[in-house]
């Protein structure tokens, strides 16, 4: 009776155990997927941080499509060192990254713009935009809660008297930080590139005037001055085209508000 009750359910238990890790391991062996050994290698070059910034959803997404033919140099955060890597684990021609530095879109400091109200919520930018668009005067003011600082793995942006400011030495390109941002203010510019509008407002310059010293008032004056004719004025808010900029930063002279900055 013992053996009946004690001994012969835990034989039949072990042995089910058995039959089901076999069976699984028999399964498992016949029905496996090939590994596709370059995937494995060009996944594994890519630096994994799946920013997007290549224009994919993550590393693995990318690594197919490299594998599909798109070129390797899509891959900012990498730079020129994975794509290095890339065109010899795939035997292709190397192909230079144009490195990308992330600039923000306001200088509304406390002493340039001031608030609507005193904001109490949840500190974070999302948090704060979600109340009547954030508590700037402007609606187009960093907020300040640095979302866009936790978003970064590089440490390449930091809160300096209550606006996002890009450490651009230390900038991949990776994009996170624009994804983050609420306001939409972070913009993306070739690494080469120093000149930037430090302004995203579309308000007419009376408006402007109102809320902010240094917001753009599409005076025009840097679009008169540029050479290059890299400048426009679109929607009351001056524009530079990096395809024909010097960098010569003869705007930023004669910019009356200062709202054109060199990113040195």
């Amino acid at each position: 009776m013992f053996f009946l009750h004690y001994i012969l359910p835990i034989l039949i238990f072990i042995g089910l155990g058995l039959f089901a890790g076999i069976s699984l391991s028999i399964v498992s062996t016949v029905f496996a997927v090939p590994k596709n050994e370059k995937l494995i290698q060009v996944s594994d070059a890519l630096p994994g941080i799946n920013c997007g910034a290549c224009g994919y959803s993550g590393c693995d997404e990318y690594a197919k499509k490299i594998l599909d033919g798109d070129p390797i140099n899509l891959c900012t955060p990498g730079g020129d060192s994975v794509a290095s890597e890339l065109g010899k684990i795939l035997d292709r021609e190397f192909e230079d990254v144009v490195e990308k530095v992330a600039f923000v879109r306001c200088t509304g400091s406390p002493q340039i713009s001031d608030k609507k109200y005193e904001y109490s919520g949840t500190l974070s930018c999302a948090g704060a935009a979600a109340l009547y668009g954030g508590h700037g005067d402007c609606a187009y003011k960093c907020l300040g809660y640095g979302d866009c600082v936790s978003s970064c793995i590089f440490d390449a942006i930091h809160i300096v008297d209550n606006i996002a400011v890009i450490d651009r030495e230390k900038c991949t390109g990776c994009i996170s930080c624009v994804n983050e941002c609420p306001k939409g203010i972070i913009g993306m510019k070739e690494g080469a590139s120093t000149v930037f509008i430090a302004c995203a407002n579309r308000q007419n310059a009376k408006e402007v005037r109102k809320i902010c010293k240094q917001g753009c008032i599409a005076c025009g004056r840097c679009v008169r001055e540029c050479k290059s004719e890299a400048i426009t004025i679109n929607d009351n808010l001056a524009n530079i085209d990096y395809d024909k900029c010097t960098n010569c930063g003869k705007c930023t002279e004669v910019c009356p508000v200062k709202c054109i900055k060199l990113d040195i």
